[in-house]
């Protein structure tokens, strides 16, 4: 990447995204704007309305410093920036959590009908993103989450905050020690299978969190025991996101668990990702 020093806009995104896609980034014209907008301080359409104006100074250096970060070492465009958004909120973001991807937006969508004041748990929360949008799109359930990762929590609790979000956070391993006078249980937990740890984009592998990512040679060591807790609890409702192939799998463990009523939602892309049990 060329030098940034009194360049314009339209300059400085040309040159990013000849590196970015030298290095083979999936979406470079996308996080080079993003980029770029933060390094400036403005939005992405500042980017379009004004591309004469000129990149200098600390906005310059920190985004010639990102798009190193982003072509070397990978790292995801959320945590250099710091923030990722999600459903309707923008949630800070850092390596101690999984950056919230859209799929994990139909687990809210799950929930959204249940009845007023339902009382609902978010396993393995991570940076809060479903438990604090649950309550911001429905603020009469009481939402609670809990995540083995004492940094995830102090992310998510620090989201919580600056949000105005009433969600009480506790560390647990699942649901041990977890008040089980519930309506509805909701995760999206580890369900990456060991075997596919090598397709992974390298921005997952080096910078997101393991922990929160796998979980087995079948990607299911986490959400049978999370199902066998979830059904012990006097939770109507059991919502689970999982990996493309097991839904089937993640249904029967769920049906047999004793919740006879399955069903399964599908993501933008068709696959089976959200698996929702009832009884």
């Amino acid at each position: 990447m060329t030098p940034l020093k009194g360049v314009a806009v339209r300059e400085a995104l040309d040159s990013a995204l000849v590196a970015l896609q030298g290095a083979r980034i999936e979406n470079p014209r996308l996080d080079a704007e993003v980029l770029l907008a933060h390094a400036l301080g403005v939005d992405r359409t500042a980017l379009w309305l004004d591309p004469d104006r000129e990149v200098t100074g600390d906005g310059a250096r920190w985004f010639r410093d990102a798009i190193r970060q982003r072509t070397v070492q990978r790292v995801p465009v959320a945590y250099l920036v710091g923030h990722k958004g999600f459903r309707h909120l923008d949630l800070a973001v850092d390596p101690r959590v999984l950056v919230p991807r859209p799929e994990t937006e139909h687990l809210v969508e799950a929930l959204l009908e249940l009845p007023h004041g339902a009382r609902v748990h978010d396993v393995g929360t991570g940076s809060g993103a479903v438990a604090l949008a649950l309550k911001d799109e429905r603020p009469d359930l009481v939402v609670s989450a809990s995540d083995v990762s004492a940094g995830a929590l102090a992310v998510a609790r620090a989201n919580a905050q600056r949000l105005e979000l009433d969600v009480g956070f506790a560390q647990a391993d699942l649901l041990e020690g977890i008040d089980g006078d519930l309506h509805a249980v909701v995760s999206n937990p580890p369900y990456v299978t060991e075997g596919d740890r090598a397709a992974m984009a390298p921005e997952v592998t080096a910078h997101e969190p393991h922990l929160a990512l796998f979980a087995g040679a079948e990607g299911l060591n986490v959400i049978r025991p999370l199902v066998t807790q979830a059904a012990a609890t006097q939770a109507r409702m059991l919502a689970l996101e999982v990996g493309a192939g097991q839904a089937p799998a993640v249904r029967g463990l769920v049906a047999a668990a004793g919740f006879p009523e399955v069903a399964v939602v599908r993501d933008l892309a068709g696959i089976e990702r959200v698996v929702v049990g009832r009884r």
